[in-house]
């Protein structure tokens, strides 16, 4: 049998992409019911600001990656338009040769209206093929990519709301077979709702106030991936929830605190019993995954089997502080945590931004594990941005650009 998905499953980052959930046993006999899904990476953090924070973003202050985080915030940009191209070695202290790059832009059409696109690339580097004797049988580069384009409009004076179209590509091995299936590529499109709200007191003569923000991200709600057998599987459609608070300190200082709920719409495995006449193991607690759609993402908040306790600890927190001076540099922490029982990821963050002639941006972020023997550890973000007319666009409240 030709071993093909070894790295595809050590790329997803601990997920693993052809299956819905996975239930995992403990050295200790515990059963941790892991919530997975197809192609995770496309909620993988994109852009190094983000990366710094703790992974949190749905409320920032916005600018191009506000697309892939909350792209209902872009009416309230400074600019005009901008773009930025992010890029991460992924796993670099496992493989090698994966990465994912990030290359987004938007741009105002009218006093209310925003229109953007993104595309996010992941490589998962090439993929060697051997037969059941371990002899060589072919290479092959696998990866995946998703392509957005963008509608946002203000409706208030302080809320607004963004939507997105997503195509989602996944080319994990070609088009060979294994025990008689042929993989092939997959594909399926995407939706993505979002909302955002600011608002500010501040100072006009000392700079002295306060800014505040809540916003909301519904993405990746679309249908399921096929790779040319006759299982269907869950795309990571996920809520993410978010607050901002800014505290200007005065016209030079100023600090974001920044907080994101996230909770991934895929179903909770169940707990099964043993098969029985080779039968399918019966659903002792929970619910059947492999339900009807809308049933299985919107029943995904009450189908765990310890019912709302586990709920709570499929909410994953991520938090930041970044402190900025004139607008021009930027110092960044933050923290992510996961409940132990669902994968366990916990790890703080950090990272530096630099704004150059009000036109070019640089930011960096880098990871750094609770945990030993993470295959997070060392990873690191670059984002490169550039902002175009700036002024000619709405006055943002808080900004930070």
């Amino acid at each position: 049998m030709k071993r093909i998905f070894s790295r595809c499953f050590i790329g997803a980052g601990c997920f693993l992409p052809f299956l819905v959930s996975a239930q995992v046993t403990t050295p200790s006999g515990q059963q941790l019911r892991v919530v997975n899904s197809s192609v995770p990476f496309i909620n993988f953090t994109p852009d190094a600001r983000s990366g710094a924070l703790g992974e949190a973003g749905v409320a920032l202050s916005p600018d191009a990656n506000a697309i892939f985080w909350n792209p209902a915030k872009l009416v309230f940009a400074q600019e005009n338009a901008g773009a930025s191209v992010s890029y991460t070695p992924w796993l670099r202290d496992l493989i090698g040769d994966m990465y994912y790059t990030y290359l987004t832009g938007y741009k105002k059409i009218g006093k209310n209206q925003v229109i953007g696109a993104s595309l996010l690339y992941f490589d998962l580097g090439t993929i060697q093929f051997t037969t059941a004797q371990g002899l060589a049988a072919g290479t092959f580069n696998s990866r995946e990519y998703a392509f957005t384009a963008n509608y946002s409009r203000q409706l208030f004076r302080n809320f607004s709301m963004g939507v997105n179209l997503k195509y989602i590509n996944s080319n994990l091995a070609g088009s060979y077979t294994v025990n008689g299936t042929a993989i092939k590529p997959g594909a399926t499109a995407a939706v993505d709702i979002s909302a955002y709200y600011q608002d500010q007191v501040r100072d006009e003569v000392s700079g002295k106030g306060i800014g505040w923000a809540y916003g909301a991200m519904l993405s990746n709600l679309g249908g399921r991936i096929n790779y040319g057998s006759e299982e269907r599987y869950f795309i990571p459609t996920n809520l993410r929830l978010g607050g901002r608070f800014t505290y200007f300190a005065d016209q030079v200082n100023k600090f974001n605190f920044v907080l994101d709920f996230n909770k991934l719409m895929v179903p909770t495995p169940p707990i099964y019993g043993t098969p029985v006449n080779g039968q399918a193991p019966p659903i002792l607690a929970g619910q059947n995954p492999n339900r009807p759609y809308l049933s299985a993402i919107f029943g995904s908040f009450a189908d765990a089997p310890g019912g709302f306790a586990e709920e709570l600890k499929e909410i994953t927190i991520s938090t930041g502080v970044e402190y900025w001076y004139n607008d021009l540099f930027a110092a960044r922490l933050g923290y992510y945590n996961e409940s132990n029982e669902k994968g366990g990821r916990k790890y703080l963050t950090s990272g530096l931004g630099v704004r150059l002639q009000d036109r070019y941006g640089i930011d960096f972020s880098y990871l750094m594990p609770l945990k030993g023997n993470s295959p997070l550890a060392n990873t690191f973000r670059v984002s490169l941005l550039i902002n175009f007319n700036r002024g000619v666009g709405r006055v943002n409240e808080g900004s930070d650009e």
